[in-house]
């Protein structure tokens, strides 16, 4: 098993932040659905102010490759997307379609 934790912004609007967190605690079926067909076994997102925090714990064969190529062809994933675009904002040093940011970890306590 892998871990990942990546971050992505939220526009800096209380009542679009306050729509997004509420979207998520009622994630549709299909999404959950492609997350765990595409290898991810557990699955967090945190939230403080317009910054988000995301861990990913995936099975060894996961890569972000094959499930952005599934994602691609999931019409229910392109529509999850589109409306989490309304609320999302890059990173200010990640690429243009660039979305969640792999972090890097820097500390580990054992």
């Amino acid at each position: 098993m892998k871990r990942y934790c990546l971050a992505l912004d939220l526009k800096n609007d209380p009542l679009l932040i306050h729509k997004y967190v509420e979207h998520h605690k009622r994630v549709w079926p299909e999404i959950i659905e492609s997350i765990k067909n595409s290898g991810v076994l557990d699955m967090q997102i945190y939230h403080i102010s317009d910054r988000l925090f995301m861990i990913m714990e995936v099975a060894d064969n996961f890569s972000f490759e094959k499930k952005n190529k599934m994602d691609s062809q999931n019409p229910f994933v392109i529509k999850w997307e589109e409306l989490m675009a309304n609320y999302q904002k890059n990173i200010s040093f990640s690429s243009p379609n660039q979305k969640w940011v792999l972090m890097d970890k820097i500390f580990q306590l054992n």
